[in-house]
């Protein structure tokens, strides 16, 4: 009786590990693993998934395109191991657009602190861009440090690959992906941003005669960063904004993402809810010449998998032009 109980445990792990084989094989056995490396500027860690097709593409004697997803664990955590273990299942998730988009994923796993819970690094807030502590100081070059590293890494294994990146995000790490492109449009091939917190980072400096301070407005970027703001750059990406008309998610009302001045002017000068600033941040961005296209989606709420299907499209439109 023992031997058969041990026996259909035995199955039963055996059932188990194949499925789970089968589940994540592809991706477990392809993702690769690079380990934070602050003399090569990061100092996190970052996975990298070469897509069948982005092979193919090197092998053909083309140049593969990275996709930049930003890790978003919705969670506080000064455990770097929960960051990563959620940086992977969303590189195992993503890895099938980038299957459908041939290209290479990069997912990084930032951390996103517990102590100093201020610092909303998946969101890449002000105080990412003026925190001291080493390990989080700067993401925003800590991730060209990894798009470098990936990309070196590419070419050892005679993959070439493009300079800028797709760069994709929904919620905080839409946030992220919004906030990136605007300091660094130059890294940025096109960028999709997912319901950007209740407000994507307006391209001006002021409105109705008020300065609009990072991450309101571009007034002082170049403070907070040491290089001024690039608006020619910046409008020439092509980027599409998205969110669901019924989506009330809104970072302004937390203190993790804004200070409570900033939240609160843009609260007085376009709306106090994400759907009513809409036409005011789509307005902007067509004020300053921005090649972006708002998207609202009716009857859709904070929901990123009713909504990837735009980006992904997107992207391919962006492809098939490289």
């Amino acid at each position: 009786m023992l031997k058969k109980i041990l026996i259909s445990i035995l199955g039963l792990i055996l059932v188990s590990a194949l499925t789970a084989a089968w589940f994540f094989g592809p991706y477990y056995f392809k993702a690769q693993h690079f380990k934070a490396n602050a003399s090569n500027g990061y100092y996190a860690d970052f996975y990298l998934y070469v897509s069948s097709g982005a092979q193919n593409i090197a092998e053909s004697g083309g140049a593969a395109t990275l996709l930049v997803q930003p890790n978003n664990s919705g969670t506080n955590s000064d455990d770097a191991s929960v960051h990563q273990k959620d940086a992977w299942m969303m590189g195992f998730e993503r890895h099938k657009i980038a299957e459908e988009l041939n290209v290479v994923l990069l997912v990084p796993a930032f951390v996103r602190p517990a102590i100093d819970w201020e610092i909303y690094t998946h969101a890449l807030d002000r105080d990412a861009l003026t925190t001291q502590r080493e390990d989080l100081a700067r993401i925003d070059l800590q991730l060209i440090a990894m798009i470098e590293e990936a990309r070196s890494s590419l070419k050892a294994k005679g993959i070439q690959s493009n300079q800028k990146v797709l760069l994709q995000g929904f919620s905080a790490s839409g946030m992220f992906a919004n906030r990136f492109t605007l300091l660094h449009p130059e890294h940025v091939l096109a960028v999709a941003v997912g319901s950007p917190g209740g407000w994507p980072v307006a391209p001006v400096s002021t409105f109705k005669n008020r300065l609009l301070s990072y991450p309101a407005g571009i007034a002082d970027i170049e403070i907070l960063t040491g290089k001024p703001f690039d608006l020619a750059a910046f409008a020439a990406v092509p980027q599409i904004i998205i969110m669901g008309g019924d989506d009330d998610n809104d970072s302004l009302d937390f203190t993790d993402g804004w200070d409570k001045d900033a939240a609160t002017q843009v609260d007085s000068l376009f709306g106090s809810d994400p759907l009513s600033r809409w036409p005011h941040a789509e307005g902007l961005y067509k004020q300053a010449g921005v090649n972006a296209k708002f998207i609202l989606v009716d009857g859709i709420g904070h929901d990123r998998k009713k909504l990837q299907s735009y980006g992904v499209d997107f992207f391919k439109e962006i492809l098939s032009h490289q």
